[in-house]
């Protein structure tokens, strides 16, 4: 038990570090939950969710110190977020464990995909050109897919700004506040419908929340460039991971 748990702290403060820093290491968490410490995913989804309403209120304080978040932006990602995530809860415990797993595997893998894809130094937009009625729709579906496969937000939000061209920094200081409202959301669905374990959600939120302050105060100091390309390589490596593990399981 206790070299379990030591196991899965280790593994919520790199996870912390990297949402904090580049706004994508929650994909990593849930999926080594599963496969390398053996807990059901349905059960380390929750968690995961429960601890992400700590880690990024404490990410999304740093970033706001740094005046790195867009807060008029950042009220209509919540806003469709919201409601969405608290339905991804529920449709948790109706969809079979080995979807939610390539699902997991899927999201990793092309993450990974586009951020390797990215050109360097590709002109940015002003963000302030993103519609309201855009915003609400890219929450909706951060949300939903976020509450689903126990991400968080980041990871779905990061790759698509930046693929709108908002700025690196504002897109990962955006990923941290739609932490909030998706963790919450999901977090209520999850005491409701699904099965909290509180043991490991606070393992979790308490590692998580010292990788995410360190993770976010090295977000304003390092070039982004050279973290989001190892993170790249990282999660494509995961994704296959996943798939590998899938595959082994179908022929069993």
């Amino acid at each position: 038990m206790t070299v379990a748990l030591i196991g899965t702290a280790t593994l919520g403060v790199i996870s912390g570090l990297m949402i904090g820093c580049i706004g994508v290491g929650g994909v990593i968490l849930v999926p080594a939950l599963v496969f390398l410490f053996g807990i059901q995913i349905k059960v380390a989804i929750p968690a995961a969710m429960l601890a992400y309403i700590v880690s990024g209120l404490v990410a999304s304080f740093v970033f706001a110190q740094n005046k790195s978040i867009q807060w008029d932006l950042a009220g209509w990602l919540c806003t469709g977020a919201t409601p969405t995530a608290f339905a991804g809860a529920w449709a948790v415990t109706l969809i079979e464990p080995r979807i939610l797993e390539l699902g997991l595997g899927l999201l990793t893998f092309l993450s990974g995909l586009n951020s390797l894809l990215l050109r360097q130094g590709i002109k940015e937009a002003d963000e302030r050109n993103v519609s309201q009625i855009s915003l609400a729709a890219i929450g909706a579906g951060t949300g939903f897919l976020s509450s689903v496969t126990g991400t968080g937000g980041p990871l779905v939000l990061v790759p698509i700004l930046i693929a709108m061209k908002v700025p690196v920094l504002t897109a990962v200081g955006l990923s941290q506040v739609i932490q909030l409202p998706v963790a919450v959301a999901a977090t209520l669905g999850n005491i409701l419908y699904g099965e909290l374990d509180y043991l490991l959600a606070g393992t979790l939120a308490a590692s998580l929340t010292v990788g995410s302050w360190c993770g976010a105060k090295l977000a304003h100091t390092l070039p982004r460039e050279m973290l989001r390309r190892i993170v790249a390589v990282v999660l494509v490596f995961v994704g296959l991971f996943i798939f590998g593990n899938i595959a082994l399981t179908m022929l069993r």
